[in-house]
């Protein structure tokens, strides 16, 4: 009787088959309370871990910047003795240092000039012109032909007894020190969000393991393989991945862009100058953007391959 309704009202029939489960259904709910607050984990760990990489990315570009501006000049010092005419040897040692090759420029600096160079430490309205303040040649290095710093150094000294010259590699020295001690402490960071995202998505998964656990043993009764549920879970927490990663990855970036229009807006201003010299114009660049973009697909990627990894488990171990 009651098939003979069914094929004699295909409208009954159609409505039968559309209760059914369609293809694309998961064994995890999309919706669930757990994955909404995995998705806000996700996201705080993206956006993290972009501020990172973005934070040490400008410290980078920066110490680069610096590098290259301290390395392109040397100063030398002339130090006032007894029984010298500090003017004559400051006047030599500019002669010496125009006759080499790869200089680009050559200023010596004034008594006056000298002497405002201390105010920054000593204050102003001092009477310093009684003390014997060193004198200055600030040297300028031609770009893409760099001097022999040894061969002016020793020409220097043989000439000028109280000359010495400082090619400010103490200061570049500490520039890369600084730029490498930057880069392990963005390493360590990330790596400290790789790990509390897996330990997120291994409690995230489990859970939800927990909570599907009589689908889980119907799909077991009907002959599904342990590589069908693991896909599953894994193509789920992959989605979760994603969307947290673009959520924290996007806020990063729009912040980035943010204060890269704030930073325009004071150009002259002290607070201004301070923000530019460190930090520049606060633009990552395409670098910056490829790295953040990069590391929402790792944390996606972490998150799949750790539910995938977790739902193996716990499998086997049921087995």
């Amino acid at each position: 009787m009651t098939d003979g309704r069914e094929r004699s009202d295909p409208a009954a029939a159609r409505k039968k088959v559309e209760k059914l489960p369609s293809a694309g259904t998961t064994i995890i709910p999309k919706t669930s309370i757990a994955g909404q607050a995995l998705i806000s984990v996700i996201a705080i760990m993206t956006f993290l871990a972009s501020l990172t990489t973005g934070a040490v990315m400008l410290i980078l570009a920066s110490a680069a910047d610096w590098q290259s501006e301290v390395s392109r000049e040397m100063t030398i010092q002339i130090r006032p003795v007894a029984g010298r005419d500090i003017e004559a040897d400051v006047r030599q040692a500019a002669t010496i240092a125009k006759a080499t090759a790869g200089i680009a420029d050559v200023r010596p600096y004034s008594k006056e000039e000298s002497t405002r160079l201390l105010e920054p430490w000593l204050g102003t309205g001092l009477g310093l012109t009684d003390l014997p303040i060193p004198r200055i040649v600030v040297i300028r290095v031609a770009p893409g032909d760099p001097p022999n710093v040894q061969g002016l150094r020793q020409a220097l000294t043989s000439q000028i007894s109280s000359a010495s010259l400082d090619d400010h590699r103490g200061w570049v020295d500490r520039m890369r020190a600084m730029a490498g001690t930057a880069v392990a402490g963005g390493l360590f960071v990330l790596g400290l969000v790789l790990a509390a995202t897996v330990l997120s998505v291994t409690f995230a998964t489990r859970g939800a393991m927990a909570a599907n656990q009589s689908i889980v043993g119907v799909l077991h009764f009907i002959g599904a393989k342990n590589g069908f549920i693991a896909g599953q879970s894994r193509r789920h927490f992959l989605v979760l991945g994603l969307k947290g990663g673009l959520i924290g990855g996007g806020a990063a970036v729009a912040l980035f862009a943010l204060a890269g229009i704030l930073g325009t807006w004071f150009p002259a201003t002290a607070t201004g100058d301070q923000v530019a010299a460190l930090f520049g114009t606060f633009s990552i660049g395409v670098a910056g953007y490829a790295a953040v973009l990069g590391q929402i697909i790792l944390i996606a990627i972490v998150t799949a391959e750790t539910s995938r990894r977790v739902v193996n488990h716990t499998l086997d171990t049921v087995e």
